[in-house]
């Protein structure tokens, strides 16, 4: 492959599918320099993978993988980091980002935050219509543990949202 086809597909596939790398960035990083970083990742992991894809997936499952295990990798590298750092500490930035926006999606980003990597790869998945299979694949997991891992986090979120004030939007 050339630099100029690896170049040529790059864009097409940004310019395709970075609506949901911003999901999974907003979802694993907190601070607007963090997502910066994060997305970064992401793009650089991106483009050195691209010469790999062997088309035995879509392009969609594959950058999903790409931006899920980038993301949790530099999870990992950065909570060393910021070991003292709790979501707490981050609280401000996602109140920042209220403005304009609807206070339930706000708070299901904060909830989505909480969870553990899996969890949240799973959420984000979910949300983007993904197959119990797709996912399985994506995540290197069984069906059965995706669908059971769903139901859990259905509940959850469900009876955190019951304790939510969706009138004080």
């Amino acid at each position: 492959m050339t630099e100029k086809e690896q170049k040529q597909i790059f864009e097409e596939w940004l310019s395709q599918h970075k609506a949901f790398i911003f999901k999974i960035v907003r979802a694993y990083a907190f601070t607007v320099m963090d997502q910066d970083d994060l997305f970064q990742e992401i793009i650089i992991q991106t483009w050195h993978s691209i010469p790999t894809f062997r088309k035995e997936s879509s392009v969609t499952t594959w950058l999903y993988r790409i931006s899920l295990n980038t993301s949790i990798k530099w999870t990992k590298k950065e909570r060393k980091h910021y070991q003292s750092e709790t979501i707490d500490g981050a609280k401000h930035i996602l109140e920042e980002t209220k403005i304009g926006t609807d206070g339930r999606l706000t708070w299901l980003y904060e909830e989505i935050c909480k969870l553990d990597e899996i969890d949240r790869s799973i959420t984000l998945l979910m949300l983007d219509g993904f197959s119990y299979k797709e996912m399985a694949s994506i995540l290197g997991i069984s069906e059965s543990n995706v669908g059971v891992k769903i139901n859990r986090i259905k509940k959850q979120l469900i009876s955190k949202s019951k304790k939510y004030d969706h009138h004080g939007i």
